[in-house]
């Protein structure tokens, strides 16, 4: 997964914002699913010393399953993954399998042995020799596909949790009051969604909301009702938006991101109408009282992604927070759009 520059200029970006991390099973698994879904295909290393066999295997598995590279030496094999980590490995070698499995390694790989028959005594052997999963050369295509899927959900589940463990110093996932990403989430992820959209050639837009007057909130009615009110936003704005793809992050005190993927310009303002309309027309509870609330949002949404270019996530998130300012500048309560200019596809 990419890092750079542009995470650390994002993260600067947010410095300003204040953010109250924290984790809550339900935002876990909302932010867990972001980050298994921006992950680029696993990369995949086929050994088969048959031929046929190895120009077959390729064909079958598409490129936007596994990433995947073929040779037919064991220890050229052997070399190549020495040199570079591949989470998954088809092979018909049950001894490439026990000299994988006896290398000394941080992380194995998911190994799935081709068997030559497919049978309980091949099986075993695959099995016995290290194997993950075992396959018979003859296998249909629907289940060869479910096998090599099942193998590539694993290997992303077992990425996702070693980066969450590896950053779990520096980021909190989940924003405990409004069960959004956090303000660190954003600024890891955001630009990872930019740098997936530009690989697949995909739209993007990303929306900036920020809840008008929430200072005169607090001041006159208390912060335990402006907590209240956070509390129910987030989910509100999220109940909008499509499950498991968009996804909202507070990334200031009454500031927060819409992520929305492969969603154009004119659908995104769409959305943030809608979103802005959620807002205002359905009254806040706290307490016994009805709090009406609105928000102003900046919208910024790019067509087509451009690939090769630096720092685009940066340029979305300063296009999105000047079309915010000028929505507050304008009255509040409204949707300012923008295109990043180059971007329109």
């Amino acid at each position: 997964m990419a890092t750079g520059g542009h995470t650390t200029v994002i993260q600067r970006v947010l410095e300003r914002r204040a953010a109250r991390p924290a984790t809550t099973e339900e935002g876990t698994t909302a932010t867990v699913a972001v980050m298994v879904r921006v992950l680029p295909p696993p990369k995949a290393l086929l050994v088969f010393q048959d031929a046929p066999l190895r120009q077959h295997m390729q064909q079958r598995i598409t490129p936007d399953v596994l990433e995947c590279e073929a040779v037919a030496d064991e220890e050229e094999a052997l070399r190549r993954f020495g040199a570079e980590f591949r989470p998954v490995v088809l092979t018909d070698s049950p001894e490439l399998i026990r000299k994988l499995r006896a290398r000394p390694a941080a992380r194995p790989p998911f190994i799935v042995y081709v068997a030559e028959v497919d049978d309980a005594q091949e099986r075993e052997a695959g099995i016995l020799a290290g194997a993950d999963e075992c396959v018979g050369r003859r296998v249909s295509d629907c289940e060869l596909d479910a096998r090599i899927r099942a193998a590539r959900r694993i290997t992303e589940l077992e990425s996702v949790l070693r980066i969450t463990l590896e950053e779990n110093r520096k980021l909190s996932a989940t924003d405990e009051l409004t069960r959004a990403a956090s303000r660190r989430f954003f600024g890891k992820h955001f630009p990872r969604e930019v740098e997936r959209a530009a690989r697949y050639k995909r739209a993007l837009s990303l929306a900036l909301c920020d809840i008008d007057h929430f200072k005169k909130i607090n001041d006159s009615l208390g912060h335990a009702v402006g907590d209240e009110i956070l509390q129910q936003f987030g989910p509100r704005l999220q109940q909008a938006l499509r499950r498991g793809i968009d996804w909202v992050a507070r990334i200031g005190g009454e500031e927060f991101a819409i992520v929305m993927p492969e969603t154009a310009h004119e659908p995104a303002l769409e959305v943030a109408r809608k979103l802005r309309a959620a807002i205002s027309h359905t009254p806040f509870k706290a307490g016994k009282k009805s709090i009406h609330v609105t928000a102003s949002f900046g919208l910024c949404g790019m067509n087509h992604v451009p690939s090769g270019e630096h720092r685009v996530a940066e340029q979305v998130l300063r296009v999105a927070d000047a079309a915010l300012y000028r929505s507050k500048e304008s009255g509040r309560n409204r949707v300012t759009a923008a295109i990043l200019k180059d971007a329109s596809g």
